[in-house]
C-alpha cells in the first residue's frame, strides 16, 4: 500500500488544519490506520488511530479533545483535523496502515503498521 499525506503547512496558534492520507490504488477497508508525528530531535509518537472499521477511535492524551481522525468522503482516504493547534503541535506527520483481521482493532505502536507515509509538515507559529 503506497500512502500519500497532504494538508500540512504554517498556522498560527489557535488554528485548524486537516490532514489526508490517501491509499493508492486501494481502499482502506481492510485496514486500520493511524497518524503519528516526530518533531526535530525526538522520536516519532503516535497520535490518533483508527479502527478498520472506522468505528473506534483512540487518541494521544496530548490532542485529545483538539484532533478527531476520520474516513475521508473518498473511500480511499482517511483525514486528521487538527484545531485549536499549538506550537508543540509542530512536527513532521505521518500516516500509516495495517492490515487487520479485527474491524474493531486499533494500533498505537510505530511497531504494528506495515505501511507509511512520506510525511506531511506542520508548523505553528506563536
Amino acid at each position: 500500500v503506497q500512502l500519500v499525506e497532504s494538508g500540512g503547512g504554517l498556522v498560527q496558534t489557535g488554528g485548524s488544519l486537516r490532514l489526508s492520507c490517501a491509499a493508492s490504488g486501494r481502499t482502506f477497508d481492510n485496514y486500520a490506520v493511524g497518524w503519528f508525528r516526530q518533531a526535530p530531535g525526538k522520536e516519532r509518537e503516535f497520535v490518533a488511530a483508527l479502527s478498520r472499521s472506522g468505528g473506534r477511535s483512540y487518541y494521544a492524551d496530548s490532542v485529545k479533545g483538539r484532533f478527531t481522525i476520520a474516513r475521508g468522503n473518498a473511500v480511499n482516504t482517511v483525514s486528521l483535523q487538527m484545531s485549536s493547534l499549538e506550537p508543540e503541535d509542530t512536527a513532521v506527520y505521518y500516516c500509516a496502515a495495517k492490515r487487520s483481521s479485527y474491524s474493531a482493532s486499533y494500533y498505537v505502536g510505530t511497531s504494528d503498521y506495515d505501511y507509511w507515509g512520506q510525511g506531511t509538515q506542520v508548523t505553528v507559529s506563536s
